[in-house]
């Protein structure tokens, strides 16, 4: 801590993304990154993109994106917005949508979600309620029908997986919109579920609910995690909100080579609808494996599953399988210390996972 860092800076605790090896060769099943790599088309248009032109400014509207995502998602390219990844945009989502200050009615988030929610209003100065998820780790939103600023939760829930019922988030959305609160729901791995299992998206509802954002990655079911991009998609005015907030800080986030590829990957549903499939039999799959080993799997609409051993601490399962050359996100939290997300890695990688996992509980 330095004496020049101001009040802000010293109150601040960061979030902490997965670990990124560079030492020794790991399975990494610690950071939802998706195994099979990005669309050919995605490579393609990046190295089409990186010529004389990276001399110049990219587009600041992000408009060759916009309107492949509009074209996509069947809305207008007013009702998109771009950014460099989707923590910027739910950064942005804060800041333009739920109000600062000690007088103000707390944002509220379930209390096991994605830990940077906490961080965010922190750095914004917004007060906030952690809603606790019911005994079975779901989201009930009827619990979040109380005075408040708004409201903002991932569907499926991180770490746990587990999907929101799509007329439950309508119903919310009906509620905060009643007293002009925004909903944000973050739709990072919604690409994973299905109607059965209830991991359907809000975007075919935006134009029925004017305070509704859903906000989106190419990270994950792009297999983009290292391109850095992101998008929402709500009302125009809710957009327009968006665009202030990141004009006061940076007009140009999103660089030429990332929009070239980012829209090349939107218009490549076919490839990316395939690799879903894929990612999804191997989750069911090995769900179904730890569960005969013993292991409690909560049910999961996401690329990972949160999962407990029979016999194991989280901690010390964790520590057993970094020994085994396995990555696995534990966090140290009440509720889930006994719990691990496993991210899906492809069936040869999940074999050996459960394999591992067998000879350390003593159940191969």
């Amino acid at each position: 801590m330095s004496t020049y860092w101001n009040t802000r800076t010293k109150n601040l605790s960061p979030y902490v993304p997965g670990e990124q090896p560079r030492d020794r060769r790991f399975i990494k099943l610690n950071t939802n990154e998706n195994p099979y790599p990005p669309s050919p088309k995605v490579i393609e248009a990046v190295q089409k993109a990186a010529d004389e032109r990276l001399r110049l400014y990219p587009d600041p509207e992000c408009t060759e994106f916009r309107e492949a995502a509009a074209a996509r998602y069947s809305v207008k390219p007013e009702q998109v917005f771009a950014g460099n990844g989707s923590d910027e945009i739910l950064a942005f989502a804060f800041g333009a949508f739920f109000e600062s200050g000690a007088e103000a009615y707390p944002v509220l988030f379930p209390d096991i979600t994605y830990s940077f929610y906490p961080v965010y209003a922190n750095l914004w100065n917004i007060p906030y309620s952690a809603i606790p998820l019911c005994e079975d780790f779901s989201v009930k939103t009827d619990h979040y029908k109380i005075p408040s600023g708004g409201a903002v939760f991932p569907n499926p829930n991180a770490p746990t997986g587990i999907p929101v019922p799509l007329a439950d988030i309508l119903s919310l959305a009906g509620y905060l919109g009643a007293v002009n609160k925004a909903l944000v729901v973050d739709e990072a791995y919604i690409t994973f579920g299905s109607v059965i299992d209830g991991g359907q998206s809000a975007v075919p509802n935006i134009n029925d609910h004017p305070n509704l954002l859903t906000v989106h990655t190419l990270s994950k079911s792009a297999s983009l995690a290292g391109l850095r991009f992101g998008f929402a998609i709500g009302n125009e005015k809710l957009i327009e909100g968006l665009r202030h907030v990141r004009d006061s800080f940076n007009s140009y986030t999103v660089d030429r080579l990332a929009l070239a590829g980012a829209a090349a990957a939107v218009k490549d549903f076919s490839y990316y609808d395939e690799i879903k499939r894929r990612v999804v039999a191997t989750r069911e799959r090995t769900a179904e494996s730890l569960r005969s080993l013993g292991f409690n799997v909560l049910p999961s609409a996401a690329n990972f599953l949160f999962i407990k051993a029979p016999n194991v601490s989280g901690r010390d399962l964790s520590a057993a399988l970094r020994e085994n050359g396995f990555l696995v996100r534990h966090f140290n939290k009440e509720r889930i210390a006994d719990y691990l997300r496993v991210s899906m890695g492809t069936n040869e990688e999940m074999d050996a996972f459960l394999k591992a996992c067998g000879e350390i509980t003593g159940r191969a």
